[in-house]
């Protein structure tokens, strides 16, 4: 029984040192490098960049839509023959009007430009203007949600690391315990039941730190997909469990500074705002648009030339035109109600997402409290549990001690050391879930 404990216990120290040597040969990340990583990699970022360029080019569409159109037109008819129609004057030669000409040819240089239109290409051109920067405001939250999950992974990984490095310490004095134990048994100080109970505790351990690596290896899959790095590449981060940042100021402070900076609350005032545009563009569709146009005609024959010939002959018109649709059957009237809902939507919706902000950062502003509370509590438990297995040990020595006193100190400052590597962790998970909630 005992050489196949040492020879899995030989195992798996071979393979924290094969998995260190190999993190060695990886360059040490940190948190801020990972983060650029990670949005690098993104297709979640990259599909809202492209969608941020596809709602600016619209923007510089509507801008255009109130700019002149400049075309070029060219065609060709061909008609059926006709009798030509023409006078004779008398002592004159026959003077052909309407000459047979079936193939006719015709070329045109247009230009059509809406000079006055009621405000309504304005109106569009801000409500597309709108609809840009929020879907750019929608690209920074969805960078903001990111960075979140990259620390969460990042913090994860640390930790399960750090939980590997506790227990493995505690398996290591245990196996120390144990030797000791036995040396007792030989010479007959304690019971052959209290090497069983070590033996069963020290399997105990080893069991948890075989679940450690196995949390520690999901985390890295985990952090190596999203700053796009293969399943198998070797991540060794740069980053120690220490002490927590300062305290954050007071939770009102703290909600109006997210109101300030949050994208997604920007992006809903912003599409409000642009709403209330698309409802005045509607609007102005009950009134006229004034517009101008002119052209340049090359012809042949040209039908403005009389009488007729069939040659190339040049011509031009210019022209102002008023267009008003004054009856839709209530197409206009549906237009505007439905974009004064939006409208009424956007704000209704901006007024339940400040409702929701100022919970979720005074919650998360507990959940930091707690967390530092929480380490303080779980500093104090290390250190108590420390002295408490240094004097059961020395107790021990002196024959004062049973073996269970023993285990119990170990089982208290495992799980102490524990404790305090989840309450680190949870520290900085609480600080990153903060920043998010300011829209950092």
């Amino acid at each position: 029984m005992t050489p196949l404990k040492i020879t899995v216990a030989t195992l798996l120290s071979a393979a924290l040192a094969a998995a260190a040597g190999a993190a060695q040969t990886s360059p040490r990340l940190t948190l801020d490098e990972a983060i650029a990583r990670g949005f690098a990699a993104s297709h979640r970022l990259a599909e809202l960049g492209a969608r941020q360029e596809g709602a600016e080019a619209a923007a510089r569409g509507a801008r255009a839509a109130k700019l002149p159109v400049a075309s070029a037109q060219a065609g060709y008819t061909r008609t059926n023959h006709v009798q030509e129609f023409g006078l004779q004057l008398p002592g004159q030669p026959l003077r052909v009007i309407y000459p047979d000409v079936p193939d006719n040819y015709r070329t045109r240089l247009d230009l059509q430009w809406p000079i006055y239109t009621f405000g309504r290409a304005d109106a569009l051109e801000r409500a597309a203007r709108a609809e840009a920067s929020a879907t750019g405001l929608d690209l920074a939250t969805a960078r903001n949600d990111l960075k979140l999950e990259i620390t969460r992974a990042f913090w994860a990984v640390v930790t399960a690391t750090e939980t590997v490095r506790v227990v493995d310490e505690s398996v290591r004095r245990m196996d120390a315990t144990l030797d000791d134990v036995r040396n007792r048994l030989k010479v007959g100080l304690v019971a052959p039941n209290d090497v069983l109970s070590v033996e069963a505790q020290r399997a105990r351990q080893q069991m948890l730190l075989i679940q450690a690596k196995n949390a520690l290896d999901q985390a890295l899959i985990d952090f190596r997909s999203l700053i796009g790095e293969p399943p198998d590449a070797p991540v060794q981060l740069d980053a120690t469990l220490d002490a927590p940042a300062p305290p954050a100021p007071a939770a009102g402070a703290l909600v109006a500074r997210a109101r300030e900076a949050r994208p997604d609350r920007q992006a809903l005032e912003v599409r409000a705002a642009g709403a209330a545009d698309r409802a005045q563009a509607s609007l102005a569709n009950r009134r006229p648009v004034v517009s101008v146009g002119g052209g340049v005609n090359y012809s042949n024959p040209n039908p403005l030339i009389f009488p007729r010939v069939g040659q190339w002959n040049q011509s031009w018109d210019a022209s102002v035109n008023v267009s008003w649709t004054f009856w839709d059957f209530g197409r206009t009237s549906a237009d505007i109600a439905a974009s004064r809902a939006a409208e009424r939507a956007a704000k209704e919706r901006l007024a339940d997402f400040d409702t929701s902000l100022d919970v979720e950062v005074r919650q998360r502003r507990l959940d930091l409290d707690a967390a530092r509370a929480a380490l303080a509590a779980a500093d104090d438990a290390v250190r108590a549990a420390a002295e408490a297995r240094r004097v059961v040990g020395e107790r021990f020595d002196a024959g004062v001690a049973t073996s269970t006193d023993v285990l119990d100190a170990q089982v208290a400052l495992l799980q102490a050391g524990l404790d305090r590597t989840q309450a680190l962790a949870n520290v900085h998970l609480a600080q990153a879930r903060l920043d998010r909630a300011l829209g950092r």
